[in-house]
């Protein structure tokens, strides 16, 4: 009969269990598991098979402890609950996948004080680098980024001044370009709808380009809504509403991302509306979730799968040339107009 109770004193297993159970030395051992050494490619396999048919996990503190770093990437980003982050994850999985290193996630909820919060804990783990979202930072953040000693990218913003390296788009550069795409359809009567500013600062970036830009050919906003919380379509259809009801002189509305966007274009559909002959439409953000609509959404892609990639690659690169710090890679994509159905085309 078989015993499959637990063992209350099973004790923890180490490199001789697996040394024993391949035939080799614990130093052949060390070396296969760390991927280190000239050891051939039978004795690898033999050794991690034993492993595996163990359930061996190596002690990836004790080797930090030698090494002062551990083989994690700290990735710390404002939300996961809006569609742009998880996309960015993708892009870094992606390239990491191909490496030793793994990475962690923290979330901010847009809070300086959470984000110190969560880059304390996570560099107190002394990973082997940080990607981190945004160029602002609060002082007690900016100092511990600086004084970590590891690569840092900063992502999704080149607008500013980067600690170590960044990747991102202009996101003035990209207000400025979806106000000259509005303007050379030929709209006027201009609405933006969006989040409050104070802590997005790219969403704050993206409206000033896009004034400056209107402003440039004589042309100020007619009306403007602010929301807190997340973006849904209820809010967009919401606020919609709102502004049309308000200022119906509109003839087109500029909104800070997609999903609001998305819920203004429902809204004006459902009113019988023309859509883009009497009002055009624009969000931001590319979001493929969208796609499903009875109409495309004018917007424009953050390249943020690229983003992710671009950043992890730096880490990596670094990270096998024994973490070297303060190489100062500045990558800024070029973002796209997407036309789509609701931007007359000229």
């Amino acid at each position: 009969m078989t015993d499959t109770a637990p063992s209350r004193n099973r004790r923890p297993l180490t490199l001789r269990d697996v040394s024993e159970a391949s035939g080799v030395s614990e130093m052949t051992v060390s070396r296969v598991l760390r991927n280190r050494g000239d050891v051939s490619q039978t004795t690898r396999e033999r050794v991690l098979e034993a492993a595996k048919d163990l359930g061996y996990v190596p002690n990836k503190i004790a080797g930090a402890l030698a090494s002062q770093r551990v083989n994690l990437v700290a990735v710390i980003i404002p939300s996961l609950s809006n569609m742009v982050f998880p996309e960015v994850m993708t892009g870094i999985n992606e390239v990491l996948d191909e490496t030793p290193l793994q990475p962690v996630v923290g979330v901010t909820n847009y809070k300086p004080e959470r984000e110190e919060k969560v880059l304390y804990e996570m560099l107190s783990w002394r990973p082997s680098g940080v990607i981190i979202a945004g160029l602002e930072h609060s002082d007690a953040s900016k100092a511990m980024l600086k004084a970590a000693g590891i690569p840092v990218v900063e992502i999704m913003d080149t607008d500013g001044q980067a600690i170590d390296a960044c990747v991102g788009i202009s996101h003035r550069r990209a207000g400025r370009k979806m106000a000259n795409a509005i303007l050379k359809a030929g709209y006027r009567n201009i609405g933006f709808l969006g989040t409050k500013m104070p802590l997005d600062h790219r969403a704050r970036k993206r409206f000033e380009g896009f004034t400056e830009a209107l402003a440039k050919e004589g042309i100020e906003i007619v009306d403007r809504e602010f929301y807190e919380g997340g973006s849904a379509l209820a809010k967009g259809r919401e606020m919609t509403e709102a502004m049309l009801k308000r200022t119906p002189e509109i003839d087109f509305l500029y909104y800070s991302n997609d999903m609001i966007g998305a819920g203004g274009l429902l809204y004006c559909l459902d009113q019988g509306i023309s859509v883009p002959g009497q009002i055009g439409l624009a969000g931001f953000n590319g979001v493929e979730l969208l796609d499903g609509l009875p109409r495309q959404l004018a917007t424009m892609d953050a390249c943020r799968a690229e983003i992710g990639r671009a950043a992890a690659r730096i880490i990596a690169e670094r990270s096998a040339e024994d973490g070297a710090i303060g190489g100062g890679e500045r990558i800024e994509l070029t973002p796209k107009i997407q036309p789509g159905d609701t931007l007359r085309r000229r």
